[in-house]
Protein backbone atom coordinates (compact mmCIF):
# COMPACT_ATOMS: atom_id res chain seq x y z
CA UNK A 1 0.00 0.00 0.00
CA UNK A 2 1.58 3.32 -0.86
CA UNK A 3 2.49 5.83 1.70
CA UNK A 4 -0.85 8.51 2.22
CA UNK A 5 0.47 12.37 1.69
CA UNK A 6 -2.65 14.69 2.83
CA UNK A 7 -1.96 18.37 2.21
CA UNK A 8 -3.73 21.22 2.76
CA UNK A 9 -4.35 24.62 2.13
CA UNK A 10 -3.51 25.80 5.56
CA UNK A 11 -1.01 23.49 6.02
CA UNK A 12 2.69 24.36 5.31
CA UNK A 13 5.49 22.17 5.34
CA UNK A 14 8.94 23.41 5.78
CA UNK A 15 12.27 22.20 5.02
CA UNK A 16 14.56 23.10 8.47
CA UNK A 17 17.89 22.97 7.48
CA UNK A 18 18.77 23.12 11.19
CA UNK A 19 21.05 20.08 12.86
CA UNK A 20 23.38 19.21 15.01
CA UNK A 21 26.26 17.87 13.94
CA UNK A 22 30.14 16.37 15.37
CA UNK A 23 33.65 16.83 13.68
CA UNK A 24 32.49 18.19 10.77
CA UNK A 25 30.73 21.26 9.75
CA UNK A 26 29.81 20.69 6.11
CA UNK A 27 27.20 18.27 7.05
CA UNK A 28 23.89 19.07 6.38
CA UNK A 29 19.81 18.27 6.94
CA UNK A 30 16.37 18.55 5.66
CA UNK A 31 13.25 17.47 7.42
CA UNK A 32 9.69 18.90 7.43
CA UNK A 33 8.36 20.47 10.28
CA UNK A 34 5.13 18.85 10.39
CA UNK A 35 3.64 15.55 8.37
CA UNK A 36 -0.19 14.52 8.68
CA UNK A 37 -1.54 11.09 8.57
CA UNK A 38 -4.64 9.41 8.92
CA UNK A 39 -5.37 6.51 11.35
CA UNK A 40 -5.08 2.98 9.68
CA UNK A 41 -2.47 3.81 7.06
CA UNK A 42 1.10 4.36 6.72
CA UNK A 43 2.38 7.59 6.75
CA UNK A 44 6.43 9.06 5.30
CA UNK A 45 8.67 11.05 7.75
CA UNK A 46 10.98 12.89 5.12
CA UNK A 47 14.54 13.72 6.07
CA UNK A 48 17.59 13.86 3.39
CA UNK A 49 21.68 14.98 4.36
CA UNK A 50 24.78 15.69 2.86
CA UNK A 51 27.84 14.61 4.57
CA UNK A 52 32.00 14.84 3.33
CA UNK A 53 32.22 13.07 0.52
CA UNK A 54 34.98 10.15 2.73
CA UNK A 55 31.34 8.68 4.30
CA UNK A 56 30.68 6.93 1.37
CA UNK A 57 32.62 4.36 2.25
CA UNK A 58 32.26 4.21 5.87
CA UNK A 59 29.26 2.12 7.77
CA UNK A 60 26.51 4.01 8.66
CA UNK A 61 24.23 3.98 11.02
CA UNK A 62 21.00 5.43 11.13
CA UNK A 63 18.49 6.12 14.04
CA UNK A 64 14.55 7.71 14.10
CA UNK A 65 13.68 8.64 17.93
CA UNK A 66 10.38 9.53 19.21
CA UNK A 67 11.01 12.10 21.63
CA UNK A 68 13.78 14.17 22.45
CA UNK A 69 16.39 14.00 25.57
CA UNK A 70 16.35 11.16 28.29
CA UNK A 71 13.09 10.67 27.92
CA UNK A 72 13.40 9.43 24.10
CA UNK A 73 12.28 6.35 22.78
CA UNK A 74 14.60 4.50 19.49
CA UNK A 75 12.20 3.47 17.37
CA UNK A 76 14.40 2.63 14.27
CA UNK A 77 17.71 1.59 14.10
CA UNK A 78 19.60 0.30 11.05
CA UNK A 79 23.12 -0.10 9.67
CA UNK A 80 23.88 0.69 6.20
CA UNK A 81 27.69 -0.95 5.12
CA UNK A 82 29.53 -0.12 2.03
CA UNK A 83 28.72 -1.95 -1.19
CA UNK A 84 25.44 -3.38 0.13
CA UNK A 85 22.12 -1.66 -1.12
CA UNK A 86 19.59 -2.23 2.22
CA UNK A 87 20.25 -0.58 5.94
CA UNK A 88 19.68 -3.67 7.73
CA UNK A 89 17.79 -3.42 10.67
CA UNK A 90 18.34 -5.37 14.01
CA UNK A 91 17.03 -8.89 14.63
CA UNK A 92 14.23 -7.00 17.31
CA UNK A 93 13.18 -4.00 15.25
CA UNK A 94 9.41 -3.70 15.53
CA UNK A 95 7.87 -4.25 11.62
CA UNK A 96 5.86 -1.61 11.51
CA UNK A 97 9.09 1.11 10.90
CA UNK A 98 11.06 0.81 7.78
CA UNK A 99 13.63 3.17 6.48
CA UNK A 100 11.99 4.32 3.07
CA UNK A 101 15.13 6.01 1.81
CA UNK A 102 18.46 4.88 0.70
CA UNK A 103 21.06 6.54 3.51
CA UNK A 104 23.95 6.11 0.53
CA UNK A 105 21.60 8.12 -1.70
CA UNK A 106 21.22 10.63 1.85
CA UNK A 107 18.30 9.53 2.18
CA UNK A 108 16.90 8.38 5.61
CA UNK A 109 12.82 8.84 5.28
CA UNK A 110 11.20 6.29 7.63
CA UNK A 111 7.65 5.26 6.93
CA UNK A 112 5.25 3.61 9.85
CA UNK A 113 2.54 1.01 8.45
CA UNK A 114 -0.78 1.11 9.82
CA UNK A 115 -0.26 4.65 11.66
CA UNK A 116 -2.57 5.22 14.82
CA UNK A 117 -3.13 7.58 17.35
CA UNK A 118 -0.80 6.65 19.26
CA UNK A 119 1.91 7.64 17.16
CA UNK A 120 1.41 11.36 17.36
CA UNK A 121 4.61 13.45 18.63
CA UNK A 122 7.45 14.63 17.12
CA UNK A 123 10.13 12.32 15.38
CA UNK A 124 14.07 13.16 15.41
CA UNK A 125 16.18 11.34 12.91
CA UNK A 126 20.04 10.53 13.21
CA UNK A 127 23.41 9.36 11.34
CA UNK A 128 26.35 8.29 12.54
CA UNK A 129 29.42 7.32 10.29
CA UNK A 130 30.91 4.27 12.09
CA UNK A 131 35.20 4.87 11.66
CA UNK A 132 38.06 5.74 13.12
CA UNK A 133 36.51 8.73 14.10
CA UNK A 134 33.58 8.59 14.83
CA UNK A 135 31.13 11.53 13.70
CA UNK A 136 27.19 11.81 14.15
CA UNK A 137 24.55 14.55 12.81
CA UNK A 138 21.16 15.20 13.81
CA UNK A 139 17.90 17.33 13.39
CA UNK A 140 17.65 19.13 16.00
CA UNK A 141 13.69 20.50 14.95
CA UNK A 142 12.01 17.54 14.61
CA UNK A 143 9.32 16.56 12.95
CA UNK A 144 5.84 16.44 14.24
CA UNK A 145 3.16 13.67 13.38
CA UNK A 146 -0.07 14.82 13.45
CA UNK A 147 -2.20 11.62 12.95
CA UNK A 148 -6.05 11.97 12.62
CA UNK A 149 -9.34 10.04 12.46
CA UNK A 150 -12.72 10.01 11.71
CA UNK A 151 -15.20 9.55 14.64
CA UNK A 152 -15.36 5.82 15.80
CA UNK A 153 -18.17 4.78 18.58
CA UNK A 154 -16.19 3.06 20.88
CA UNK A 155 -19.39 1.71 23.19
CA UNK A 156 -22.93 2.75 23.44
CA UNK A 157 -24.26 1.18 26.37
CA UNK A 158 -27.28 1.91 29.60
CA UNK A 159 -26.75 2.31 33.34
CA UNK A 160 -29.93 0.99 35.49
CA UNK A 161 -29.43 4.46 38.06
CA UNK A 162 -32.30 6.20 38.46
CA UNK A 163 -33.39 7.67 36.16
CA UNK A 164 -31.26 5.24 33.81
CA UNK A 165 -28.87 7.07 31.47
CA UNK A 166 -26.78 6.26 28.25
CA UNK A 167 -23.47 6.45 27.61
CA UNK A 168 -21.79 6.94 24.46
CA UNK A 169 -17.85 6.59 24.06
CA UNK A 170 -16.63 7.91 21.23
CA UNK A 171 -12.81 7.93 19.76
CA UNK A 172 -11.54 10.67 16.84
CA UNK A 173 -8.68 13.37 16.05
CA UNK A 174 -9.83 16.46 16.15
CA UNK A 175 -12.00 15.22 19.41
CA UNK A 176 -15.28 14.34 17.52
CA UNK A 177 -18.23 16.75 18.76
CA UNK A 178 -21.24 14.34 20.55
CA UNK A 179 -25.30 15.16 20.16
CA UNK A 180 -27.86 12.91 20.81
CA UNK A 181 -31.23 12.75 18.85
CA UNK A 182 -34.39 11.36 19.53
CA UNK A 183 -36.94 10.12 17.36
CA UNK A 184 -38.00 13.77 16.34
CA UNK A 185 -35.78 16.34 17.53
CA UNK A 186 -32.14 16.82 19.41
CA UNK A 187 -31.62 16.20 23.00
CA UNK A 188 -29.93 18.41 25.07
CA UNK A 189 -27.14 16.02 26.82
CA UNK A 190 -24.65 16.14 30.26
CA UNK A 191 -21.42 16.17 31.02
CA UNK A 192 -20.05 12.62 32.04
CA UNK A 193 -17.11 12.23 34.18
CA UNK A 194 -13.81 13.31 33.09
CA UNK A 195 -11.95 10.50 31.13
CA UNK A 196 -8.41 9.44 32.53
CA UNK A 197 -5.56 11.68 30.41
CA UNK A 198 -3.74 8.51 29.54
CA UNK A 199 -2.21 8.11 25.66
CA UNK A 200 -5.17 7.33 24.03
CA UNK A 201 -7.66 9.30 26.79
CA UNK A 202 -6.40 11.99 24.66
CA UNK A 203 -8.56 11.19 21.34
CA UNK A 204 -11.85 10.06 23.66
CA UNK A 205 -14.89 11.66 25.19
CA UNK A 206 -17.94 10.50 27.17
CA UNK A 207 -21.13 11.94 26.27
CA UNK A 208 -24.27 10.99 28.23
CA UNK A 209 -28.12 10.91 28.17
CA UNK A 210 -30.19 11.41 31.50
CA UNK A 211 -33.79 10.19 31.80
CA UNK A 212 -33.59 7.17 29.40
CA UNK A 213 -37.20 5.61 29.29
CA UNK A 214 -38.04 2.32 27.73
CA UNK A 215 -40.07 1.64 24.90
CA UNK A 216 -38.00 4.75 22.93
CA UNK A 217 -34.62 4.61 20.99
CA UNK A 218 -31.82 7.13 21.35
CA UNK A 219 -29.60 7.97 18.49
CA UNK A 220 -25.68 8.89 19.38
CA UNK A 221 -24.00 10.85 16.32
CA UNK A 222 -20.04 11.70 16.67
CA UNK A 223 -18.89 13.84 13.78
CA UNK A 224 -15.76 16.08 12.74
CA UNK A 225 -14.00 16.95 9.28
CA UNK A 226 -12.84 13.34 8.88
CA UNK A 227 -16.50 12.34 8.70
CA UNK A 228 -19.41 10.71 11.16
CA UNK A 229 -20.33 7.32 12.93
CA UNK A 230 -23.74 7.04 14.82
CA UNK A 231 -25.00 4.20 16.95
CA UNK A 232 -28.80 3.62 17.74
CA UNK A 233 -30.00 2.21 21.03
CA UNK A 234 -33.59 1.02 21.10
CA UNK A 235 -34.76 0.12 24.90
CA UNK A 236 -37.61 -2.50 24.67
CA UNK A 237 -39.87 -3.70 27.48
CA UNK A 238 -39.83 -8.09 27.65
CA UNK A 239 -41.82 -9.75 30.28
CA UNK A 240 -40.34 -9.51 33.84
CA UNK A 241 -37.77 -12.31 34.95
CA UNK A 242 -38.63 -13.83 38.26
CA UNK A 243 -35.72 -14.11 40.85
CA UNK A 244 -35.04 -17.09 42.60
CA UNK A 245 -36.76 -15.21 45.75
CA UNK A 246 -40.10 -14.77 43.39
CA UNK A 247 -39.38 -11.72 42.71
CA UNK A 248 -39.90 -10.03 39.43
CA UNK A 249 -36.86 -8.33 38.38
CA UNK A 250 -36.76 -5.86 35.41
CA UNK A 251 -35.22 -7.05 32.48
CA UNK A 252 -34.32 -4.81 29.60
CA UNK A 253 -33.32 -5.85 25.98
CA UNK A 254 -31.40 -3.61 24.10
CA UNK A 255 -30.47 -3.02 20.12
CA UNK A 256 -27.36 -1.56 18.42
CA UNK A 257 -27.98 -0.48 15.33
CA UNK A 258 -24.73 1.46 13.25
CA UNK A 259 -24.68 3.53 11.24
CA UNK A 260 -21.29 5.02 9.18
CA UNK A 261 -21.28 6.20 5.77
CA UNK A 262 -23.08 3.52 4.99
CA UNK A 263 -26.20 2.20 6.19
CA UNK A 264 -25.26 -1.45 8.01
CA UNK A 265 -27.34 -3.79 9.13
CA UNK A 266 -28.20 -4.79 12.94
CA UNK A 267 -24.65 -5.38 14.22
CA UNK A 268 -25.34 -7.28 18.32
CA UNK A 269 -28.41 -7.72 20.53
CA UNK A 270 -27.17 -8.14 24.09
CA UNK A 271 -29.59 -8.62 27.50
CA UNK A 272 -28.59 -6.77 30.61
CA UNK A 273 -29.00 -8.30 33.97
CA UNK A 274 -29.99 -5.95 36.52
CA UNK A 275 -26.78 -6.71 39.19
CA UNK A 276 -25.84 -4.31 42.17
CA UNK A 277 -27.61 -1.38 40.66
CA UNK A 278 -25.93 -1.44 37.36
CA UNK A 279 -26.92 -3.26 34.05
CA UNK A 280 -24.24 -5.26 32.53
CA UNK A 281 -23.45 -7.81 30.09
CA UNK A 282 -24.08 -6.15 26.70
CA UNK A 283 -22.05 -7.37 23.63
CA UNK A 284 -22.21 -5.55 20.00
CA UNK A 285 -20.71 -6.69 17.07
CA UNK A 286 -20.26 -4.61 13.93
CA UNK A 287 -19.67 -6.23 10.23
Amino acid sequence: MDALWICGPLLLLLCVPGALGSGDDSWSMKVQSEVRGIDGYPVVLPCTFSHPQHSQHSSLQVLWRLGHGAAATVLFRCTSRPGTPACEPGPQQDQRYRLEGNPREHDLSLRINSAALQDNGRYYCRVEVQGRERVSFEDKMGTRLRVEAPPKILALSVEASQPYRALCRVQGSPLPDVQWLGPDDPLEASPAEPMALDAAGRYRTVSQLLDVEPGQQYTCSASNPLGRDQATLYVLHPPPVATAAGTPTPLLLLLSVAVGAKVVLVVGVGVWMVHGGVLMGLSCWRK
